[in-house]
C-alpha cells in the first residue's frame, strides 16, 4: 500500500498479493474456467479522494462486495482502524456500557438519536439484542463517544432496508451536530439519499463526487387516523411503561404506506381556575401513550406526530369537534423532554423528580369501595415532566 497527499487530494493505492495454489481442486478450477494465477493472486486499486481538509463531516464509500471498500477505509487515516461492534460486556446493559464515564442523559440522548428509543432495550446486554438493535446500539456508542475520526465498515449491511434507511438518516442528522469526521463503507446505494453525505466515492466506477452531490432525503408521507385502542397490543411492547389503554380516550395512529408506525392516546380533562370575574371551568386535551415503532425512530417522526395531533385539538378539529383546546402531555423520556423544552409550541409546566405518597389515594379508594389491602395511585419513582401545547406564538 502506498498513500500520497496533495493540497486536498489523498491518493490511496491498494496492492493485495496472495500465494498461488497447486492443489488438485485449484488446478481443476483454473482448467475449467481458464483462470490464471494473475487473476487469483493480485488485486490493485488506486483511489483519489478529495478529503484533505476539515470542511466535511460525513463521507461514504459505496460499491459492490469485493470492490475494495474495506481496503480503502482501512487506509484513509493511519491512526484510525475500522470500527467494529466489539468490546461490549456480556452482562451489563447497554446504557451502562456506552460511554461509562459520561452523564447518563448524554447516553440516553445518543440512544434516542441513533433511533434506539425503546427504553426496555436500554436495560439489556448487547448480546441479547436483535440485529437491528445492535446496529443502532453501535451507532449510539459512536455518537456518545464522539471520536474525532471514525470509519464504519459494513454500514447497514446486516439490517433490513427500512431500518437501514431510517437509521442512516438518524445517524447523519446527529453526527453533523458535532465536529468529527465519519466515513461509512456500504454496498447499498439506497442509503445515500438518506445520508446526504458531503462526498461519495464509488468503487464500482472509480468516481469521486464532492460538493456537487445533489442528494436530498426523501419525503415521507404520513396518514393520521382517529380510532379506538385496537392497535395498542402492537405498540404496547415498545412503551416504557407496562400500562393499558387510557380510560375514555381515543387514539390517533400514524400510517406510512398502510403500516402503523406511531400511536397516541388523547382524552379530555376539566380545568378549574379563578379570574377577577369569578371561577370558571374549561376543558383541555390530555395526550399519553406516545409510541413510535422501532424501525421509524430517530428521524423526528414522534415529535412531528405529537405536534400534529396537538395542533388538531388547538384548532377545534380533535376529539371534541368544534372545541378548541390546549393539550397536556407528560413524559419521563429524557430526550423527548429536551425536544419539547426547545419547541416554541410547548411550555413546560411541571417537573416531579420524585415519587408521591399513596396514602391519600388509598384513603379515597377506601371511602368509595370499602376496605382494601394495598391500593392507591402514586408512589412511583419516575421523573415525570409535564408540558402544555399553546400553539404558535402570537
Amino acid at each position: 500500500m502506498a498513500m500520497q497527499s496533495g493540497d486536498r487530494v489523498r491518493r490511496i493505492a491498494v496492492r493485495h498479493r496472495s500465494p498461488t495454489s497447486d492443489s488438485y481442486r485449484a488446478a481443476r478450477v483454473k482448467s475449467l474456467f481458464n483462470a490464471t494465477d494473475e487473476q487469483a493472486t493480485r488485486f490493485d486499486l488506486d483511489a483519489d479522494l478529495d478529503i484533505e481538509d476539515d470542511a466535511w463531516r460525513l463521507g461514504v464509500i459505496v460499491g459492490p462486495s469485493g470492490s475494495g471498500k474495506s481496503s480503502i477505509g482501512a487506509r484513509i487515516w493511519d491512526d484510525t482502524p475500522l470500527y467494529v461492534g466489539e468490546g461490549w460486556p456480556d452482562d451489563a446493559p447497554i446504557v451502562d456500557a456506552i460511554a461509562p464515564g459520561d452523564d447518563v442523559d448524554a447516553v440516553t440522548a445518543a440512544l434516542s438519536q441513533a433511533g434506539l428509543g425503546d427504553v426496555p432495550a436500554w436495560l439489556r446486554p448487547y448480546r441479547v439484542l436483535s440485529t437491528g438493535q445492535r446496529f443502532r446500539a453501535d451507532l449510539a456508542r459512536i455518537l456518545a463517544e464522539r471520536p474525532a475520526r471514525v470509519v464504519v465498515d459494513e454500514f447497514t449491511s446486516v439490517v433490513d432496508r427500512q431500518i437501514a434507511r431510517v437509521g442512516a438518516a438518524a445517524f447523519a442528522k446527529s453526527w453533523r451536530r458535532g465536529t468529527g469526521q465519519a466515513v461509512l463503507l456500504t454496498c447499498h446505494y439506497d442509503v445515500l439519499d438518506w445520508l446526504a453525505p458531503d462526498w461519495v466515492y464509488d468503487t464500482a466506477t472509480g468516481t469521486f463526487t464532492r460538493g456537487s452531490v445533489q442528494l436530498r432525503r426523501p419525503r415521507i408521507s404520513v396518514e393520521v387516523r382517529l380510532g379506538g385502542w385496537g392497535l395498542w397490543p402492537l405498540f404496547q411492547p415498545h412503551h416504557y411503561l407496562d400500562v393499558g389503554p387510557m380510560i375514555a380516550a381515543k387514539v390517533y395512529a400514524a400510517f406510512i404506506d398502510g403500516e402503523p408506525v406511531a400511536h397516541l392516546g388523547v382524552s379530555t380533562r376539566g380545568l378549574y381556575f379563578r379570574t377577577r370575574a369569578g371561577s370558571r371551568t374549561a376543558v383541555e386535551a390530555r395526550a399519553a401513550r406516545l409510541v413510535v415503532m422501532p424501525e421509524w425512530q430517530g428521524i423526528g417522526l414522534g415529535t412531528r406526530f405529537l405536534n400534529h395531533v396537538a395542533a388538531l385539538q388547538y384548532a377545534g378539529k380533535g376529539v371534541l369537534p368544534g372545541r378548541a383546546m390546549t393539550t397536556l402531555f407528560h413524559t419521563s423520556h429524557p430526550h423527548l423532554c429536551v425536544a419539547l423544552r426547545q419547541d416554541p409550541l410547548w411550555r413546560q409546566i411541571s417537573a416531579a423528580l420524585h415519587g408521591v405518597n399513596k396514602q391519600r389515594s388509598r384513603d379515597s379508594i377506601a371511602r368509595t369501595r370499602g376496605r382494601v389491602a394495598d391500593a392507591g395511585y402514586g408512589g412511583h419513582f419516575r421523573a415525570i415532566q409535564g408540558f402544555r401545547y399553546y400553539g404558535p406564538p402570537a
